[in-house]
């Protein structure tokens, strides 16, 4: 038996004004072959699971390269084409394989291609011939093509939002596939088009009682995977939008019949999933009252728009200047994106005390620039946080503290969300001795703030993020959704 196994992946905003090059590969996540690490990262774990499994069942693995860049704009086509070819010459060189396993985000958008994950698929496809089973892992902020479903043989999504099972849907996957291999099973791949478009946390009801539904499915009747395809709000492609997936041991029928009763029942939840935003007034009143009923834990304000993990720069500046100019002053923010700013940071060194403009370079809508003196508290060439398993990089990092206030900054030079307290310690930030943490993350965050917070508050801030789709002006969307089309299954 011989196996091979890759991954590219990122996640594209293509209203974002960040673009997304070869550089940005390599500054996230970049591991030729053999390079892969222990450990696993959001889309890559597979590799980690595959060698787990070929060490107990002695098959000969093949990785290739693995590949990710933090969400933003646009990729590069020639970026895209030279890492997919790179991929694709690694698998020609060691045909015939039994079965080819794919680490892919699903909302990947380059210069000239809405679906580079499709394509890639297809590609593959027509390397290793019909009969090869090929199985993929997804994130559910994607787009679901039928090219893709028509070139793989299993896929599932993670189903937690925030994403804490991605290593657990890894071995599902690895699992269902070496069992195809093998000839146990004959998956097939349902698909029901839910014809909507929402924010699906699955931290709080009623959406982690719909995916605790979903995952009672598995392991019955022939269902081998079930999984729910969000969709991804920033992706101006034609198959915006959510799908529910049904993987069955060779029942087309009752793949289909439940892929739709699910679909359905995801409908009538639309509009009643999303966390409870607050604008940033009543967000600082709230926390506020929070703090003088004497909470003990600081109160964590979620920046869910401004969020590097939606593909945005990150660099905004509104809450942070709205907390200034209220006298809330005892905070920790993680973290503004300003790589200019590290710079001179570094160039002066820890302790200095110097006069720094930051955030708020990208581009209108999420605040200016922050004028202020501040001292330098650390500068790192390299810092990193915990997402689960994984280890995120931030670059070079400073953490800056606003002269008169307790106010700290961590400015980084990798752009990327915060998932993990660890981001604060790791810098030497207390977070126990604050009173607010401010951090960039919609949904990530969650699992892992929760125990050390006494109120977590989501603060719609405003940014480049698209984040109603009633308002986002869509180019290539194919069919009605919801909310842009009140009724688009004609239920009426």
């Amino acid at each position: 038996m011989k196996v091979f196994v890759a991954s590219l992946a990122t996640e594209t905003n293509t209203f974002s004004p960040v673009p997304t090059d070869r550089a940005s590969f390599l500054a996230a996540f970049y591991a030729p072959p053999g390079a892969h690490p222990v450990t696993p990262t959001l889309c890559s774990a597979i590799f980690t699971v595959l060698r787990d499994r070929a060490r107990l069942e002695e098959f000969e693995l093949i990785e290739g390269t693995a590949a990710w860049a933090e969400p933003g704009g646009l990729v590069q086509r020639q970026t895209y084409e030279v890492l997919r070819d790179e991929i694709l010459d690694q698998l020609r060189e060691v045909l015939p394989v039994h079965a080819v396993v794919l680490g892919l985000h699903g909302a990947m958008v380059a210069q000239g291609y809405d679906d580079c994950e499709g394509d890639l698929v297809a590609r593959v496809r027509t390397l290793v011939g019909p009969d090869v089973v090929i199985g993929a892992t997804f994130d559910p902020h994607s787009h679901l093509t039928p090219k893709r479903v028509k070139n793989l043989n299993v896929l599932n999504a993670f189903l937690e939002f925030p994403h804490t099972d991605f290593v657990a849907r890894a071995e599902q996957v690895v699992d269902i596939v070496m069992r195809a291999a093998r000839g146990e099973i004959s998956p097939v791949i349902s698909v029901f088009d839910c014809r909507m478009i929402d924010v699906l946390p699955t931290s709080q009801q009623p959406m982690r009682g719909f995916v605790d539904d979903l995952r009672a499915l598995e392991g019955h009747d022939g269902v081998l995977s079930a999984s729910l395809i969000h969709g991804f709000l920033a992706g101006d492609v034609p198959e915006l939008g959510a799908r529910l997936v049904i993987v069955t041991d060779d029942n087309p029928a009752l793949g289909e019949r439940l892929a739709r009763e699910k679909g359905m029942a995801l409908f009538a939840l639309r509009g009643t999933t999303r966390m409870t935003q607050h604008s940033i007034g009543e967000a600082l009143e709230l926390a506020g009252a929070c703090v003088r009923a004497g909470a003990t834990k600081p109160i964590v304000l979620a920046d869910t728009w401004d969020n590097p993990g939606g593909g945005v720069a990150g660099d905004g500046t509104l809450i942070l200047q709205a907390m200034l100019a209220a006298g809330i002053d005892d905070t920790a923010v993680a973290t503004i994106w300003d790589p200019i700013a590290v710079t001179f940071c570094l160039a002066a060194g820890e302790g200095a005390r110097i006069h720094l403009r930051f955030g708020g370079k990208s581009g209108p809508g999420a605040g200016d620039p922050v004028d202020a003196e501040v001292i330098v508290l650390k500068a790192v060439e390299e810092a990193w946080e915990s997402f689960g398993a994984s280890k995120v990089p931030l670059g070079p990092v400073a953490v800056i503290r606003i002269i008169d206030t307790r106010t700290d900054v961590i400015l980084n030079t990798n752009r990327t969300q915060t998932f993990d307290p660890d981001i604060f310690s790791g810098l030497g930030i207390d977070i126990t001795t604050k009173k607010y943490l401010v951090v960039k993350s919609t949904n990530h965050f969650y699992a892992a703030f929760k125990p050390v917070a006494a109120e977590i508050l989501y603060v719609d801030a405003g940014t480049h993020y698209p984040s109603d789709a009633r308002r986002t002006r869509y180019t290539k969307l194919t069919r009605p959704l919801w909310p842009i089309v009140e009724d688009p299954h004609g239920l009426k």
